[in-house]
C-alpha cells in the first residue's frame, strides 16, 4: 500500500465527528446553558440529536464512496454514537421530565443510567457480531439511533403544541396544551426505559433504508408511506413521535402477537405441515443467534447500531 492510500480519510472522519459535536451540542442545550426559553432549548437539543442521525447515516456512505473504509472509522463511529445516541438522549429525558420530588428524581436518574448502559451494550454488540455472509436486511434489537430519535421526538412534540398555544391564544387550548406537556413529561421516562430494553433485546427490526435502496417495496410499504404523508399534513405536531414509536414498538408488538396469539390460534386450528416442518408462523423473536453484518458494507457505517 503506497503513501497516498494511507492518507487519512478526511471527509468520512469529519462527518463522524460532526455526529459527536451535535451530540455534545444536544447535551449543552438540554442543560439550558444559553439561559433562554427552556422549551426552545430542549427543542434545539432534540433537533441536534436528529442531525446526529443524519451525520451518522452519511459517514459510512462517504467512506465507501471514497474507498476509505477502515476499522478506525468504525470504532470512531461507535464512540461518537455513544455520545449522540447514548448520553445525549438520556440527559435530554432528565431535563425534560425533571421533578422536585426527590424520589422521582432518583428514579429518573436510574432510568437515564440504564438507557446509557443499554446503548453502549448495543453498540459493542453490533461491533463484534459481524459476518461476511449476511445481507443485513434486519437488526437484532432496536438500533440506537432509532431509540434516541424516539426519546428526542417528545420534546419536539411538546414544543409544537406550545407554539400552537401561543398562536391560538385560547384559554381552552391553553389548558389542553398544559395537560399535554404534563402528560408528555410523565410518560417519557417509561418510553425511555422501554426503548433501552429493546436495544439489548433479540427482537428483529427491519432495515428500512436497505429495503428501499435494494428495491424491496411491497404494497404494505406503499400504504405505510401514504399513511405517513397523511399524518404529516393532518397532525404535524405528533407525526415525529408517532413514526418513531411505530418503528420502536411495532416490531415487539408483532412478535408478541405471533408468539402468543397466533400460536394459540394454530393449536386450536392446525394446518397441514409443510415439507420443511412446522406450520407455525415465523415470529419476530431472534432465537437463532446473533444477527450478522457484512463488514464490507459497514466498515465505517455504524448508523445501524
Amino acid at each position: 500500500m503506497n503513501r497516498r492510500e494511507k492518507v487519512f480519510a478526511v471527509l468520512p472522519t469529519m462527518l463522524t465527528l460532526g455526529n459527536a459535536v451535535c451530540g455534545f451540542g444536544a447535551i449543552t442545550f438540554a442543560a439550558k446553558w444559553s439561559g433562554g426559553d427552556p422549551a426552545l432549548s430542549l427543542f434545539i437539543a432534540s433537533c441536534l440529536i436528529f442531525l446526529s442521525m443524519v451525520f451518522d447515516a452519511l459517514d459510512g456512505s462517504a467512506a465507501r464512496l471514497t474507498k476509505q473504509t477502515s476499522e478506525f472509522g468504525a470504532q470512531l463511529d461507535s464512540l461518537c454514537d455513544a455520545i449522540s445516541f447514548g448520553a445525549a438522549p438520556a440527559f435530554l429525558m432528565l431535563q425534560f421530565s425533571q421533578s422536585r420530588d426527590l424520589l422521582h428524581l432518583r428514579l429518573l436518574w436510574w432510568i437515564a443510567a440504564l438507557y446509557v448502559a443499554c446503548a453502549v451494550l448495543r453498540l459493542a454488540r453490533f461491533n463484534v457480531e459481524t459476518d461476511e455472509d449476511d445481507a443485513h436486511d434486519a437488526f437484532s434489537g432496536l438500533p440506537s439511533p432509532a431509540a434516541a430519535g424516539t426519546v428526542a421526538s417528545f420534546p419536539i412534540m411538546a414544543f409544537g403544541f406550545r407554539h400552537l398555544e401561543d398562536a391560538a391564544n385560547d384559554k381552552l387550548w391553553e389548558r389542553v396544551a398544559t395537560w399535554l406537556d404534563t402528560w408528555t413529561a410523565n410518560v417519557l421516562p417509561f418510553i425511555t426505559l422501554a426503548v433501552a430494553c429493546l436495544m439489548v433485546s433479540r427482537i428483529r427490526y427491519a432495515h428500512l433504508v436497505n429495503q428501499l435502496i435494494r428495491g424491496r417495496r411491497p404494497r404494505q410499504h406503499l400504504i405505510q408511506v401514504v399513511f405517513a404523508i397523511a399524518v404529516m399534513f393532518v397532525m404535524p405536531q405528533v407525526s415525529v413521535p408517532l413514526f418513531c414509536c411505530w418503528f420502536a414498538f411495532g416490531a415487539p408488538v408483532k412478535a408478541l402477537w405471533n408468539e402468543s396469539v397466533m400460536r394459540w390460534w394454530y393449536r386450536g386450528h392446525p394446518r397441514p405441515a409443510t415439507a420443511g416442518g412446522s406450520a407455525l408462523p415465523e415470529t419476530g423473536w431472534k432465537n437463532d443467534g446473533p444477527t450478522s453484518i457484512n463488514p464490507a458494507d459497514h466498515d465505517n457505517d455504524m448508523d445501524d447500531a
